[in-house]
């Protein structure tokens, strides 16, 4: 009775796949005939603006242009910079000046992305030596001679925090590229069963124990990818689907505050707290944080997603390939660089900077050849010259005064009031800002701002306050764009097109969950971090 129970399902399923692929493979065609119609319309559209060099076709191709929201946006922003350099002063020093035009321009761009984020970034130190920005640092009041500045800041631009980053995507790569994180996770889901709520839990944390190793960014792909077979049985419009593709990109949000390599924006905060905290610190706030966020967003799910009775939800089996040499050599590689990560404080003396450490996987996965060229070449340098740009501002911002200006102010407005009621108020500003903008993007904006607030606190918080921001900037997830798990989340399709979620889904599910990190970051992390006298 049980060979013929399972031989039905198992032929219904296999019939089910089957159209499915099919199905995807005429949508597939379909989509390649439109973007040739697509591509013939563009370039009949680009026909005036090549022929611009004829008088007759000029007012045309202005017309064009000045239809394009993206040009309305860039002027928009471009005004609104050049009037805060001239006209708009909030600052006596005229290098203030300039730098506090230049971090508004950068956030706006950053924030609208009328232009790539990469190229914001790239931007920056163009504007930093022509305006100029930096002072001399014999005196601190004379501007540096352009020589100097471009030298200074593009040495800025290269640094342990891009090494770091470096080496977690190197980890990422050859786990991803040999299965063993795909191998890990099905083995662990093949144990949840078939109860939904329990295998929504479980690859909740299997996201956020892929997040924690290999990037929050490249998590939601991976778990994506092993839960096709559930959801290839499961109809579109099912809750349980919603709630599990929602599940996943929210837990992987929550794992991109979890370890120093979980997200660029940890990486970024990770670099400047001075002294720089130990790993095992760093876990003893972001695990319980973690969890106990996970359990209350699965919580939320289950409520507002009920699970259908009537769906039937196939056991997956764990994979019974055996670990080959490479895969064996990969793997204690990765845990040897982890371990040497989290004892980077106790041996500074031999590696010096941790990005130093981040050298060894580099030179043994390339250098043996378990990870090629092409690998290299596809690694997120979005990301790195992002962080870049923001390495660069921060280091403008602190040269110049500015941010020293504002932190005064601040002081000013929050004097005599308790530590806590700061994190409570920033908190709230934090969450909402990296909302609207992306995690990293907030970050690059408010911690180096977090950090000299805190220097100048009574008692010296400022790797309190970065830690705070750095978590809370993860926490954001009541839109499709606030992170990169929501935005692969919101593009997953099944095989005939048609999206699993809508804006709707994320305002509904995603803002009571960013409530909830906010108030466990700002209590049960504020606790944790006092404890270890943060």
């Amino acid at each position: 009775n049980e060979l013929s129970t399972h031989l039905r399902d198992h032929i219904a399923w296999e019939r089910n796949t089957v159209w499915k692929d099919m199905m995807n493979i005429e949508r597939l065609a379909n989509n390649a005939k439109r973007q040739d119609l697509i591509e013939n319309q563009n370039d009949f559209l680009e026909k005036p603006l090549q022929q611009v060099g004829h008088w007759d076709t000029l007012p045309g191709g202005i017309w064009l242009l000045l239809k394009s929201p993206a040009i309305i946006k860039f002027i928009s922003i471009t005004t609104i910079f050049i009037l805060l350099l001239k006209y708009l002063i909030f600052f006596e020093d005229p290098l203030e000046q300039n730098c506090f035009a230049i971090l508004v321009y950068a956030s706006l761009l950053w924030a609208t992305e009328t232009l790539p984020l990469f190229v914001t970034s790239l931007f920056i130190p163009f504007l930093i030596v022509i305006l100029p920005v930096l002072k001399d640092p014999k005196d601190g009041t004379t501007p540096m001679d352009t020589v100097s500045a471009s030298q200074f800041i593009l040495s800025t631009m290269w640094s342990s925090v891009i090494m770091l980053l470096l080496g977690g995507f190197t980890l990422a790569a050859a786990l991803s590229k040999y299965n063993i994180a795909k191998m890990l996770s099905t083995y662990i889901l093949a144990s949840a069963g078939t109860n939904p709520a329990i295998i929504l839990l479980t690859n909740m944390f299997v996201a956020l124990f892929v997040s924690m190793w290999v990037s929050n960014v490249a998590s939601p792909v991976l778990c994506y990818s092993i839960i096709q077979p559930i959801l290839r049985t499961l109809p579109s419009s099912s809750s349980y689907t919603k709630s599990l593709i929602l599940g996943i990109a929210l837990a992987s949000n929550v794992g991109g505050m979890s370890s120093p390599i979980a997200s660029p924006q940890n990486i970024f905060a990770f670099g400047l707290m001075e002294p720089t905290p130990s790993w095992g610190e760093w876990f003893i706030v972001s695990i319980p944080v973690s969890i106990i966020c996970i359990l209350s967003i699965w919580i939320l799910l289950i409520v507002t997603f009920p699970p259908d009775s009537k769906v039937k939800i196939l056991r997956l089996h764990a994979s019974k390939d055996t670990f080959t040499a490479t895969q064996w050599f990969v793997t204690l590689t990765s845990i040897g660089t982890i371990l040497l990560w989290c004892f980077s404080n106790q041996l500074s003396g031999v590696f010096g900077e941790m990005g130093i450490i981040s050298i060894i996987p580099i030179l043994l996965f390339f250098g043996t050849g378990v990870l090629s060229t092409e690998d290299f070449n596809n690694f997120m340098w979005t990301i790195v010259i992002l962080a870049m740009g923001g390495s660069t501002l921060g280091k403008a911002v602190s040269n110049c005064g500015l941010l020293f200006t504002i932190a005064e102010h601040i002081k000013v407005m929050i004097e005599g009031k308790a530590l806590f009621v700061i994190v409570l108020i920033f908190g709230a500003g934090i969450i909402t800002m990296a909302t609207f903008v992306s995690h990293t993007v907030a970050a690059m904006i408010l911690v180096p701002l977090m950090g000299e607030i805190g220097q100048h606190l009574p008692e010296d918080h400022s790797r309190l306050l970065i830690m705070i921001t750095a978590l809370l900037s993860s926490a954001a997830m009541g839109l499709p764009t606030s992170g990169f798990p929501n935005v692969t989340a919101i593009s997953m399709t099944d095989e005939v097109g048609v999206r699993y979620l809508n804006v709707g889904n994320f305002i509904s599910r995603g803002v009571p969950s960013s409530l909830f990190c906010y108030f466990t970051v700002v209590t049960v992390g504020y606790l944790l971090l006092r404890l270890i006298l943060f």
